[in-house]
Parts: structure tokens; sequence; C-alpha cells
């Protein structure tokens, strides 16, 4: 009210000046007794006064320049810099009330000098409380909501200027205009960006909310380039609060319509980036962190971002494509996070048939791969017994053929050991437990390989998963899948899909392994057990990744049951889900025997 009254009509500047400099000394005169003794009583009893000058020294601050004549008449202080060096030893106080006062003084200071926020012990102050992961919610919050308001101010600002422009736009001359303020504002926002960016990791959702604010007014007053804000956004958009999702999702929208393919080039970098923010705010650290909204809708949660993407055929390839490269052993990725953009890819929101069937033809050929190098890696750090060379078990009998059909030798070269190897295999259910022991005994001392293992075949079992679940949730048969070619035309899976209800997405395995925290516990012979019958399980499923269709009806049913039966075993086989999955596959095996070559032939 003073401002308005003072700079619009009285213009009586002594007084304020007056009122100022009461306020301006009564902080001074503290700040000394706080040098001298920091645990003065008197301090204590002034708290309240300190508090009350540091708000009300910025607050006439930010409605009077006190450097100009009219205060300060021929006085040569630098008034601002005089109020910022005060602020400042106030915000190092030891009472968090006191320093959040200070802060909220500042933040008026810089609306009227935003030149200050360049100084180099603001720049420090602001970015240390931003970044600082111990720092209290409440500095953090008045931080983020002093840049909100500069903000806000310096729309208000260029809105009136606009005005005021329009009035005499005809008189004026544009080359001798400078837009000085809007270039202000981009090189401040420039500063403090990658911290306020950060801030979306916090697991306070008023953190968030305030930091989501900053960068929708700085994108809406266009001060930034947007691509940097994109991977940032996609990751609020998995917030739990919908307010916030809808916040961040329309600042994504918008920038789609500005700059068509920025949301694709970053869309896995937002998918990274997401799981980080559901990691912070994963309030209990012993469940693994999920990619599906945990209500009736079971949404995956950048199903946003998928349906933004979903609608350019090539874009979306290469979301998906490079979605499932993380899966490879190659990767490293963490196996939390690998669940994770499971969760997300069986949760996703596909329209036509070729959207899923994409997704099962790229998994098969990751697992023919990367299965093929787990199995050898494995192998390899298997100590030679030789009781086990003499031993005719199909272990050992199949260790020779796949270590042959593992090189680097072509597709037909290698099936060819893998036709015998299916043969005796199907005879040897029952030394089921005689391999189990028989590997047993050739495991190194160390248990590094194995713990390797089980870690890396955790991507791989993620991936059988996915593929039995969309199989299972579109309802497609095997042979439906073995056709399948992503480079026939778009029209032939152009149909919808009829979603079958009920179906979820439930990775037992995985969640098994990130609860006992196996990476990191020490292994017992159980553990071990486990972990070979899983390989023995692994192996059987490699040699029969494709069906052979042109055998006999006999054998092929052999192989296919050996594969649906690997399956089974690996996927944790008594749940219902996955008997589901099972009498899916065997309805699938007529129309497998009868379905022609055509898988064959493209393969």
């Amino acid at each position: 009210c003073l401002g308005a009254v003072v700079n619009k009509v009285t213009q009586n500047y002594k007084f304020v000046w007056a009122c100022f400099n009461r306020y301006y000394g009564a902080l001074s005169k503290l700040k000394n007794q706080h040098q001298e003794d920091p645990n003065s009583t008197v301090l204590t009893a002034n708290k309240p006064a300190l508090l009350r000058s540091l708000f009300t020294v910025g607050a006439l601050c930010r409605h009077f320049d006190f450097d100009q004549e009219d205060f300060k008449g021929n006085s040569k202080v630098n008034i601002k810099d005089k109020v910022l060096e005060l602020l400042m030893y106030f915000t190092k106080h030891s009472d968090e009330e006191v320093q959040t006062k200070a802060i909220i003084g500042l933040g008026f200071a810089f609306i009227q000098h935003p030149s200050l926020m360049f100084e180099q012990e603001v720049k420090t102050l602001y970015n240390s409380i931003l970044s600082d992961k111990n720092c209290s919610v409440n500095l953090k919050i008045q931080v983020l909501k002093n840049l909100q308001t500069y903000l806000q101010e310096e729309d208000t600002r260029m809105q009136q200027a606009d005005r005021d422009w329009k009035k005499v736009a005809k008189q004026e001359d544009l080359k001798e205009m400078g837009d000085i303020s809007s270039g202000m504002s981009s090189s401040i926002m420039q500063l403090y960006l990658k911290q306020v960016l950060e801030a979306f990791f916090h697991n306070q959702s008023s953190v968030r909310h305030f930091a989501l604010n900053v960068i929708a007014l700085t994108l809406n007053q266009g001060l930034i380039h947007p691509v940097q804000c994109v991977p940032y956004l996609i990751a609020m958009g998995t917030d739990p609060e919908p307010s916030m999702r809808n916040k961040a999702d329309q600042q994504l929208v918008e920038i789609d319509k500005k700059y068509a393919g920025f949301i694709h080039m970053k869309a896995v970098a937002g998918m990274k980036m997401s799981y980080q923010v559901q990691q912070a705010i994963n309030t209990c650290p012993k469940d693994p962190v999920r990619g599906f909204r945990h209500d009736e809708s079971s949404s995956a949660l950048c199903s946003h971002l998928y349906s933004m993407i979903r609608g350019n055929r090539q874009h979306r390839r290469a979301f998906l494509i490079s979605l499932l490269n993380l899966f490879d052993d190659t990767a490293k990725t963490e196996v939390n996070m690998l669940l994770y953009i499971a969760d997300n890819l069986a949760c996703f929101p596909y329209q036509t048939q070729e959207e899923p069937l994409f997704i099962m033809h790229h998994i098969d050929i990751t697992l023919s791969v990367s299965g093929s190098n787990l199995l050898q890696s494995f192998k390899e750090s298997m100590v030679k017994d030789k009781k086990k060379e003499r031993k005719p078990s199909s272990e050992a009998e199949t260790e020779s053929d796949s270590n042959s059909g593992s090189g680097s030798e072509s597709e037909e070269e290698a099936s060819k050991p893998r036709r015998l190897r299916k043969r005796v295999d199907s005879d040897s259910d029952s030394d089921e437990e005689n391999d189990i022991n028989a590997v047993m005994k050739c495991l190194p001392e160390n248990s590094a390989p194995l713990i390797e293992f089980a870690n890396v075949s955790q991507g791989i079992l993620l991936l059988l998963m996915l593929k039995q679940h969309l199989k299972n949730l579109c309802g497609f048969s095997d042979s439906k899948i073995q056709k399948y070619s992503p480079s026939e035309s778009a029209k032939v899976y152009d149909k919808a899909i009829n979603r079958k209800t009920g179906v979820h997405f439930h990775p037992k395995q995985t969640l098994d392994f990130l609860r006992s925290d196996m990476a990191n516990s020490k292994i017992t012979e159980e553990v071990k057990r486990s972990i070979v019958k899983q390989y023995l399980d692994f192996k059987l499923l490699m040699e029969h990744l494709d069906p052979d269709e042109e055998e006999e009806d006999g054998e092929v049913s052999a192989s296919t049951n050996a594969r649906n039966k690997a399956i089974t075993s690996l996927l944790g086989g008594g749940s219902p889900k996955n008997n589901a999955a099972e009498t899916e596959d065997d309805e699938s095996d007529g129309e497998d025997r009868g379905g022609g070559t055509s898988g064959v032939r493209r393969r």
C-alpha cells in the first residue's frame, strides 16, 4: 500500500526514507550484537524485532529504489549492496526461522535489483540450498518461491511494458529499443536452472510443486531452450499427485506443438529420470520401485509419454527398441530399473496389434543373443571336472554342443546340434536331479560368477515374463507371433487389440530377487541350488527357443512342450497367472503344427 500511495500519489520520499532507516538501523545494531556474542540473551529477546526487520527492509527495497537521489540525496553510499551484505549475514544464522526471513528479504530485494542474483555469494547460497540433500525443506521452498515471485513480477512488468509500447508504437523507432529485462531474466534462470530441475528428485511433494511452477513460468516466458527440460518434465509426469502430473504433461504437449521430435529425442532419458523420481518418492526402501499406478486402472506411469510418441511409427519403434536394449546383458542396467521399465512396457496403452507384436519380436531377438552370452559366461566360470566329462547325462552332451553352436557360426549350422540336443533332452527328464548335482560339483569356490548370473539373468527373465504377459493380455497364439515381420506393411497389423481383463504383470522371481537383496547377501547351498536349477531351465529354454515347424508332428510337440516346461519352470510355474499362460501355449500348439513354414523361411 505504501509503495502505491507514495510512488503514484504523494511522492513523500522523505517519510519512506526515514522508515527504511529505522528498520535498517535496527538490523545493523542486531548484527553487531550477534558478531560480538552469538549467544547473547538480548538477541533472544529481540528475535521478533529481528524477524520483522529482515522482512520489512526487503519489502521496502522491493517497492522503492533507495539508490535514487530522491531518497539518499548526495550520499555516495551504495544502498542495495549494503542491504545485500546485511541480509546475507543473517542467512548464515543458526536459527532456521531467521535464515528463512533473511531469504524472504533477499527475494524482495532481487525483484527491484535482479542483477544482485549474479553475485557469487548469492549464487552459492541459492545453489547450495537447492542441491544439498540434507538442507531444510523450508529453505528450499523459500528459494524456489523467490524465483517464482521474481518471474511472476517480471511477467507483469513485461505485460505492462507491452501495453505502454502499444500506446506509443507509432512514434518510436524499434532499433533504439532493447529488451533488456527479458535478457536479464533469461540469464538468471540459466544460472539456477539445473538446481531447480534437480529439485524434482525430492521426496517432499511441496518442493517438487514449487520447482515445477518455476520451470513452467520459465518455459512460458521462453527464457530457456525447452529441450533441456523435456526429460525432467517426463519424469514429473509420473508424480503421484494428479495436479502436478497434468501440469507437467501440459508443458510437454506445448513443447511438442512447437518443436516436433523433441519429446521422442529425450524419451528414454526421461524414462530413466522418472525412475529416479519414483526412487526418491518411494517411502519404503525395501519395496522395489514399480512402473505402474497402484489403482484400479494399473496404467503405466509413463503412459502419457507413450501416447505422445505412438502416433509416429518410426519414433515409436525407435523408442521401444531403445527400452528393450536396456535389458541387453552388455547394458549393465540395474535390476530395479529393468523391473520399472518392464512394468511400463507391460502396461502401456497399446492400441493396435502391431505394437505388442513388435515388442515380442524384438524380445525374441534379444533373448537369443543375450541368452547365449549368459550361458556361455556361466559355463566358462565352471571348474572342469573329469568325472563330469565322462558322465553321459544331457548336461555333459549338451555342453559341447552348445559351445560349438554359440560361436559366430550361421543360424543354420548352429541349429543342427540343437535338434540333436532336443532328442537327448526330451528323454532325460528324470536326470534333472543328476544334472543339478553334476553342475553343483563344477561350481567354482568363488561365488561371484553365480551372483553375476543371477543378476544378469533377471533382465532376460523379465523379458520372458513380459512376452508371456503381452501374449496373455492380447490373446496372441504362438504362430501369430512367429509369423509377424516388422517389415510388413502397417495395414496388416492395424487391427485394434482385444484386451483381456484381469491380466496383471507380476514377475515373482525378480521381486523376490530384489526383496531378498540377493546381490549383496551371503550365498547358501540352497541359493546355489536354485541358481543352478535356473541355469538348467534356462539352458533348456535356449535350446527350444524357436519351434522348428518343419519336423514331424511328434517332434514339434516334444520341442514345444519342452519350451513351455522350461518357461513355466523359469517363471515360477505355481502361480495361476502362469498356468493361464501354459494353457494358452497348449492351445496354440495345434496352430503351430499346422502353421506351415513361414516362420522358418523368414528366419
